[in-house]
């Protein structure tokens, strides 16, 4: 009977549980069992202080699992850095030594697929690291890892168990990341393809890498099979040239994308130029719209947004008058609303 059970799939006291949390473009996946308080004394007992000889393996001074059953892991898909120390991508096993005090040593070891700790070897730990635990006047039953306080390069794990609460925060180099990653992809099948070269100067340009950004941009422009000139690149290219200081080489190339861009195109780039203050140029992109797409929407409504956040009402409200049968449905009801703005002398862009 005995082989028979060994053979057959059965429920665990402790439940199996994975939580994942991605930060730019990197997974961190925590993998564990789930005991629960069951009534018992937690901290100090069931999970007792600092290292001991658990009464089996080889471990004379063990630290907790963080878990129960096997070892408790964590996994990087790209490298992070935990309460400031740098750890190499891949899968470790988590353990932890809390104190009476409240300080707890976090331990990230290389020993992944035990059970447990009574094999623990120092040997094999990658970090070992001190963090202060947070006592709770709640109590959380079943032990539990959550991610708390993400932001767009770090996040907060914490373990929640009993009336302890232990928290340590993961940074990541984001922008690195993905750097790194575009330059893979460009070498990559991706990279025979225009329009990956766009976005990879684009996302350069937006973290303002501006050397890197205009490289990638030019191989989109000129030398490979692909390349030719467009709107998106030159306009870009353009902008790039701007933030670098170039303003007489970044209005010629402004000058070559103008005649290649559509309505929306035209309209959208103008509109940056509002949000950015220079409303000259704003209102020179408007006209050539209107002049190079005959008048085609939104080129006439972008003129008169041009003309609006100039403060020359008069003409904004020639401009609005001017949208043509091609005006979206879903636009009308707002003309009036723009029209009845101008005649009193209020700009129609947001603030």
């Amino acid at each position: 009977m005995s082989n028979l059970r060994a053979q057959i799939t059965l429920p665990t006291s402790s439940p199996e549980a994975e939580v994942s949390q991605r930060i730019g473009i990197t997974d961190i996946t925590i993998h564990y069992n789930r005991p629960y308080v069951k009534g018992r004394k937690i901290w100090g007992n069931l999970v007792p202080y600092g290292f001991n000889y658990l009464g089996f393996g080889t471990a004379k001074a063990a630290p907790w699992r963080a878990g129960s059953d096997y070892n408790t892991t964590i996994d990087f898909s790209h490298e992070v850095s935990i309460q400031g120390h740098k750890v190499p991508a891949g899968k470790y096993a988590l353990f932890i030594a809390p104190e009476e005090n409240g300080e707890v040593i976090i331990i990230l070891s290389s020993n992944t697929s035990s059970w447990g700790s009574y094999y623990y070897d120092e040997k094999e730990d990658i970090l070992r690291f001190k963090v202060t635990s947070i006592d709770k006047t709640t109590s959380t039953e079943m032990l539990t890892y959550s991610f708390d306080f993400v932001e767009p390069t770090s996040a907060t794990v914490s373990l929640h168990w009993s009336t302890k609460e232990i928290p340590f925060k993961i940074d990541v180099a984001v922008d690195k990341i993905v750097i790194a990653g575009i330059s893979n992809d460009l070498r990559n099948p991706k990279g025979f393809q225009q329009s990956t070269w766009d976005s990879a100067a684009n996302y350069a340009f937006s973290i303002g890498e501006l050397d890197q950004a205009l490289q990638w941009i030019n191989a989109s422009i000129e030398g490979n099979f692909f390349s030719k000139e467009t709107f998106i690149n030159l306009s870009l290219k353009s902008k790039i040239l701007e933030k670098q200081g170039k303003t007489t080489e970044a209005k010629h190339i402004l000058q070559r994308a103008i005649p290649l861009g559509n309505p929306d195109e035209l309209y959208r780039l103008g509109l940056g130029f509002i949000a950015d203050g220079q409303l000259n140029k704003a209102l020179e992109i408007m006209q050539a719209n209107v002049k190079n797409n005959d008048g085609a929407f939104p080129s006439h409504y972008g003129l008169a947004r041009a003309f609006s956040a100039k403060n020359d009402f008069k003409n904004a409200l020639i401009a609005l008058e001017k949208t043509g049968a091609d005006t979206p449905a879903h636009f009308k009801p707002r003309f009036a609303k723009y029209k009845a703005q101008l005649k009193k002398e209020e700009d129609i862009n947001p603030t």
